[in-house]
């Protein structure tokens, strides 16, 4: 049988210094940190923190606004302490979400293929927005 329960996969938080924020979220909080050697080998773009085995906290640069460049207006969001939230999902909620969006025209970016995420490189994933603006990412690992 397989769990089709949809997943928070993780959430991108607007950060000034993603080292100090790990620490931060390491030692204050007592979560485990994730990619902060490569983050500070300059191998990847953000260090994360992991919340459990499906969640990560992402800790992304704010320097990084400038390159939100996949949905219009998504640097807009830098101003906030939250990027966006992503939900994770089974390949057909995948798609039938990505239909339910498309049928109400909202508009959905191209998708991204093998994007890092809390359970590693997920197939495939889009962005979009809610009416308030607020950035959703949908993801799915199968």
């Amino acid at each position: 049988m397989t769990d089709s329960t949809a997943r928070l996969d993780h959430v991108v938080l607007w950060v000034r210094d993603p080292i100090a924020a790990t620490g931060f979220y390491a030692e204050a909080v007592g979560l485990e940190p994730v990619r902060l050697t490569d983050f500070a080998a300059g191998e990847v773009p953000f260090p994360s923190v992991r919340i459990n085995e499906e969640t990560l906290l992402d800790l992304m640069p704010l320097t990084m606004a400038e390159r939100m460049t996949m949905l219009p207006g998504a640097a807009d969001s830098s101003g906030h302490p939250v990027n966006h939230v992503c939900l994770s999902l089974p390949a057909d909620d995948f798609e039938a979400l990505r239909g339910r969006l498309e049928e109400r025209s909202v508009p959905v970016t191209d998708f991204s293929y093998d994007s890092f995420g809390a359970r590693g490189p997920a197939r495939r994933s889009f962005y979009f927005r809610d009416p308030d603006g607020n950035v959703l990412e949908a993801r799915h690992y199968d």
